[in-house]
């Protein structure tokens, strides 16, 4: 087993803990409604220090019953999660796009340099055997087998003809 998957299988096992573990225990078995929400218990606590505390705005919409309002919810988050679900598989993409125009431009650049090598191996082979027939024929200026002038000399040279 992999290292991630030993991770993604150790968080399975504690989300599976979070979920499990207050029901097993009886967790807010002496409340009246044991799940209710954050904002619920906020506002219960608040009345309970302060009885007289008016809260300085009220909401936009109040939905007809709970399960509504529970409904609104799981559609909050499912487009959330949608939204976060979307950018990660975008940012993912790019990534992956990246990475696969880098190895092609490497697999291209390595068999451009290798034709470049090729190439310049083989023009400094022919220069070499270019001087090596200039230098077997006498002086400079002259042309070898290729008929090309050697490159020091000038092209006047080149074509004028050899005296000794």
């Amino acid at each position: 087993m992999s290292r991630n998957a030993k991770i993604n299988a150790l968080l399975l096992f504690v989300v599976a803990a979070l979920a499990v573990l207050p029901l097993a225990l009886g967790l807010g078995d002496h409340k009246e409604e044991p799940f209710t929400g954050a904002d619920s218990e906020a506002e219960t606590a608040i009345t309970e220090i302060r009885p007289d505390y008016e809260p300085w705005f009220s909401p936009l919409y109040e939905p007809p019953s709970g399960e509504i309002e529970s409904a609104l919810f799981a559609l909050q988050a499912a487009l959330g999660a949608g939204v976060l679900a979307y950018y990660f598989g975008l940012h993912r993409g790019r990534r992956q796009g990246e990475l696969r125009a880098l190895a092609q431009r490497d697999t291209t650049t390595s068999t451009t340099s290798t034709a470049a090598k090729t190439s310049t191996t083989t023009r400094a082979s022919q220069s070499t055997e270019n001087r090596e027939n200039a230098g077997s024929t006498g002086s400079t200026g002259s042309t070898g087998s290729t008929g090309r002038s050697h490159p020091s000399g000038s092209a006047s040279e080149a074509s004028a003809p050899e005296r000794t």
